[in-house]
């Protein structure tokens, strides 16, 4: 009985009902590897569909080993054409394609069990090895109800015991099952609907708990000896087989040419058991709802699985089929940096449930967040369009940085799944720093409601961030939204002081050169104050840094905040210099250098220039030569002049300016 229960759970309990149309997937041609692949993963579920198809004489032994000869022979010997094969269009949803390739291997597995049944009611011969010498295997016995529908369904033509099956069994509709059957061979189809449709069976054979019963699975079978005096007989003859055997395994095992192109590599689509482990949605990792208070780290790692479909096994089942293999229609997205293969093991379930009118699935392996979503009405397609699978990395996230993860987009506004940490979230807008900061409602599952995005454009009225507890967040197109900082680089702190909030104001709009980075934290250091020539007050330096989950690929800029006209007073700031990697402004190199021209209010032009703390003198040279000891420089200039400068630190050594 256990190894019965065993055998079930590792069989598909709802195998690709759509794929008769889901080989678009692979153009006009499978692979014999995809059909191997399909084959193995649904072997247990093609071996059933054999024997009830399969005509019952010649007892219910040889039928069995008659289905695993007929499952075994489908796979294809090469690439194989689908074009012609006539097969219907898919379902979608709850009943979605799991394996496109099972669609190719069903119906052939249907051609050859009809085969079996249409003249004179032979059986094709099983294999000849391997085979359980001195065994009669055959199926468990059922009740008083598997025995009615055997004989039932004995009553039936090939054909309506085919329609029978596709429709109770694989849960195909009548057109879908016409189709199928005339793509197997069958001339008058709905002739075998029909007869299907009228079969006298039993009660409870139409919701197929009958036909995934132990009755008709060929693959838990009992085993009674054969005749034994028979056996005795031909003893003599089998070790005189078994004997040439040897002989000639010996030949064929004489040195030849080593090992192949693949040396010890196993052959493609072989069974690796944390490949497999990471397919089951019954192996996934589900974290406490209070593993994150005694936790000696908080991160993504401790956070519960939430929503209202944690529990939907095929749901996740998709959802890990399409991360490990997603189909040529499957919309994929990664941040850079981010690698979007398969899991190596189990991941963690941190998200499902319906959102938006879309079904989302949060998952996490250590390294990355992975979002799949589908279409909650159904309406995805065979190709896979519909389904959208999303990866960011995230290796290395605490507290600040494992916050929120998106959940949900959908007309310019983005929903939030926040930390069980989480207690309050407000929606502030950095450019109006001084506006009240309004409460965002967070749900029992911990979905946000709808905040807007970002959306860059040339006035930059406003910039949403979303202030988790302490941490201001701000979105930038991607699944992890970016943390916002403000101070030294070697130990930044929140943006809550009005300094702070006033230095965002004006650098907020420049955020969208960030945007689908991969961006990490943004940190903005105010590196120096310089009074502006002419008494028109002074200006901040402004250093912004975005450091990315990768570590390479980080954007600085510099920027010079003067006084803010009259009517604007959180402009933005002018941009002074650019670079992408390096050092400057970030924790390994807290130091910066950066100059612009600037036109003063009585319309000279001025260089200015500062440096951090470390600058102990400036130095321009080209267009506009002049020195100056110390960190900061103004020297006078002309329109569309250009200057070269150097500092130099109180070490001694040389530092260069930005960009």
């Amino acid at each position: 009985m256990k190894q019965q229960q065993k055998q079930q759970q590792a069989t598909p309990r709802r195998p690709d009902r759509s794929a008769p149309g889901s080989l678009e997937e692979f153009g006009d041609v499978i692979d014999v590897e995809q059909a191997e692949a399909a084959l193995v993963e649904h072997y247990p579920r093609l071996v059933r569909l054999a024997y009830l198809v399969l005509p019952p004489g010649r007892g219910r032994g040889r039928r069995v080993l008659a289905a695993h000869g007929v499952v075994q022979r489908t796979l294809p010997r090469q690439r194989s054409s689908t074009r012609g094969a006539g097969l219907p269009a898919p379902r979608t949803g709850a009943d979605a394609a799991i394996d496109p390739g099972y669609a190719f291997v069903r119906l052939r597995v249907l051609r050859a069990a009809l085969a079996g049944g249409r003249t004179r009611r032979w059986l094709p011969l099983p294999p000849p090895l391997p085979q359980v010498w001195g065994l009669r295997l055959f199926p468990r016995s059922g009740g008083a109800d598997e025995l009615a529908l055997d004989q039932a369904l004995s009553a039936l033509s090939g054909p309506g015991r085919a329609a029978f099956v596709l429709r109770d069994l694989e849960r195909l509709s009548a057109p879908e099952t016409r189709r199928v059957l005339e793509a197997a061979g069958v001339a008058r189809p709905r002739e075998a609907l029909d007869e299907a449709e009228r079969a006298a069976t039993p009660a409870g054979s139409r919701d197929r708990s009958l036909l995934e019963s132990a009755e008709f699975d060929p693959c838990a079978l009992q085993a009674r000896p054969t005749d034994l005096i028979r056996r005795r007989q031909h003893g003599r003859a089998v070790l005189a087989a078994g004997a040439a055997v040897l002989v000639c395994g010996a030949l064929l095992g004489l040195p030849g040419e080593g090992w192949g192109p693949d040396g010890a590599a196993a052959p493609p689509y072989a069974r690796n058991a944390a490949a497999e482990a990471a397919l089951d949605p019954g192996k996934l990792t589900v974290s406490s709802a209070t593993a994150w208070k005694s936790a000696a780290r908080q991160d993504f790692a401790t956070w519960p699985a939430r929503g209202d479909r944690i529990h939907d096994r095929a749901l996740l089942r998709r959802a890990l089929a399409v991360w490990a293999r997603p189909g040529a229609g499957v919309q994929v997205s990664a941040t850079p940096g981010t690698p979007a293969g398969p899991a190596s093991g189990p991941a963690q379930l941190l998200f499902a449930g319906v959102v938006d009118h879309a079904v989302v699935v949060l998952l996490h392996d250590g390294l990355r967040v992975v979002r799949y979503a589908e279409a909650a009405d159904g309406e995805g397609r065979s190709d896979g369009t519909g389904a959208a699978l999303d990866f960011a990395r995230t290796d290395g996230a605490a507290a600040a940085s494992a916050t929120a993860v998106v959940v949900s987009r959908t007309q310019g506004n983005v929903r939030y799944l926040t930390a069980p940490w989480v207690k309050s979230a407000r929606l502030a807008d950095l450019v109006k720093p001084e506006a009240v900061e309004q409460p965002v409602a967070v749900g029992a599952s911990g979905v946000t409601d709808p905040v807007p995005t970002a959306r860059p454009t040339a006035k930059c009225t406003t910039w949403p961030a979303l202030r988790m507890g302490g941490p201001l967040l701000t979105d930038l197109g991607e699944l992890v939204p970016a943390r916002l900082t403000y101070g030294s680089p070697r130990k930044p702190g929140g943006v809550t002081s009005p300094k702070a909030r006033t230095a965002w104001a004006r650098t907020a709009c420049q955020l969208a050169v960030a945007r689908g980075q991969g961006v990490r934290t943004v940190n903005a250091w105010e590196f120096a104050r310089q009074p502006l020539p002419g008494g028109a007050g002074s200006a901040a330096w402004l250093c912004t840094r975005a450091e990315t989950w990768r570590g390479p690929g980080s954007r600085t800029m510099a920027q010079i905040q003067t006084p803010a006209p009259s009517g604007q007073p959180y402009a933005p700031g002018a941009v002074a210099a650019r670079a992408e990697g390096g050092t400057a402004c970030g924790p390994r190199a807290p130091r910066a250098l950066a100059g612009v021209l600037w036109k003063a209010v009585d319309k000279r032009w001025w260089l200015l220039a500062a440096g951090s703390s470390q600058v102990s003198s400036i130095r321009a040279t080209g267009g506009v030569p002049g020195q100056a000891t110390g960190r900061l420089l103004a020297v006078p200039a002309k329109a569309g002049d250009h200057a070269e400068l150097t500092g130099r630190l109180a070490n001694g050594h040389r530092i260069e300016p930005l960009g």
